[in-house]
């Protein structure tokens, strides 16, 4: 076992699904891995989760050497015994809404002094590295999509197009590099972010996640078409792989990563939907669905109401960053929609239409 692998990680909010695959391929990499959660009862459900996935030496590793530790972004206790003895910190945890907050503060605060928390922790447990699990919803929105985005780019928080969780994500990645700019030029800890887009693959339980909702509605047929909706997807095997190389290469010191495979519009993830599912008896729309129709479903459907400032444009972000620096290639659209629709569908999160 190399030094490298056999350093211990922190990767908070280790009960969400790109932590949950974090962890997986860290214990398979030979690393000691700790968790945190707001309660170390989810201890024995994130290994019976967990164990299935994994090899006879990383589910070993598993029942050995993971450790679940309670830590709430809300509150300074916990972090400290956290943090203790890591080299490296994966900050994965923040909140997602599947529907929209009554009070963009539910989702800022937490966000924003989470990320600070564990900043703060790190640095003073003298961790080597941090890497932050931002969004392209730190990167997109509140400005026109006219044009090719790259890490340079910043969401407008002061738009009014923008949402709160845009806002939240925005807000919280500032929050980690003005962090790391009060330490210095000198500061021993460096910081990476990873900016995913929309973050499909095989759930790991019936806790499919914000992203999935895109899937199961579609599969459900919650809508009779497809609404003019693009988004830059990306397999959540590929956010922890760009997690885990941002750890420990050098070049991705002080970097963000733009994570995505591509634009791909749902119109696309609901025709591979369709060819994949239907000779199980799936019934998969792919009319059109005209923009005012989802505006009025959204009056009453919250879900959807997440989906507006996306209505009618694209999401083209350039990735020649993460490819060249991290030597990260993604998964096709195919691959991330029909694994996903598959694992779905084996733990019972969506079934076929009588």
């Amino acid at each position: 076992m190399t030094r490298e692998s056999a350093s211990k990680v922190l990767v908070t909010g280790a009960t969400g699904l790109i932590a949950q695959h974090c962890i997986i391929q860290l214990l398979e990499a030979g690393y000691t891995v700790r968790g945190t959660a707001r309660s170390r009862h989810g201890a024995d459900g994130i290994a019976l989760t967990l164990s299935p996935h994994l090899s006879p030496s990383a589910r070993q590793r598993l029942e050995t050497t993971f450790q679940l530790v309670e830590a709430d972004l809300l509150k300074d206790d916990g972090w400290d015994d956290a943090v203790e003895g890591c080299r490296y910190v994966l900050h994965v945890a923040s909140p997602i809404p599947r529907v929209p907050p009554k009070n963009e503060n539910q989702l800022i605060e937490p966000a924003r002094e989470g990320t600070l928390r564990v900043m703060r922790a790190a640095h003073r447990a003298g961790v080597e590295r941090v890497v932050v699990t931002s969004s392209l919803a730190a990167v997109l929105y509140g400005q026109d999509r006219d044009r090719i985005f790259t890490e340079n780019d910043w969401s407008n928080v002061d738009d009014p197009r923008i949402g709160a969780y845009e806002k939240s994500k925005t807000i919280a990645e500032r929050a980690a590099w003005d962090f790391m700019a009060s330490l210095g030029t000198d500061a021993e800890m460096s910081l990476a972010t990873i900016n995913p887009g929309l973050v499909m693959g095989p759930v790991l339980s019936s806790d499919w996640g914000t992203s999935g909702e895109i899937v199961k509605k579609i599969i459900d047929r919650d809508f009779p078409a497809i609404p003019d909706i693009n988004y830059a997807c990306v397999d959540v095997r590929d956010v922890a792989s760009a997690h885990i190389a941002a750890m420990t290469v050098p070049d991705a010191a002080d970097a963000r990563f733009l994570c995505a495979n591509g634009n791909h519009s749902m119109r696309s993830i609901a025709r591979i939907l369709k060819e994949h599912l239907e000779p199980q008896g799936y019934r998969i729309p792919t009319g059109n669905l005209p923009s005012v129709m989802l505006r009025l479903v959204a009056l009453w459907d919250k879900t959807a109401r997440l989906a507006l400032n996306d209505l009618g444009v694209e999401q083209n972000v350039d990735t020649s960053r993460i490819r060249s620096a991290l030597n990260w290639e993604p998964r096709d659209l195919r691959e991330m929609v029909t694994s996903m629709a598959d694992s779905m569908i084996e733990h019972g999160i969506v079934k076929p239409k009588k």
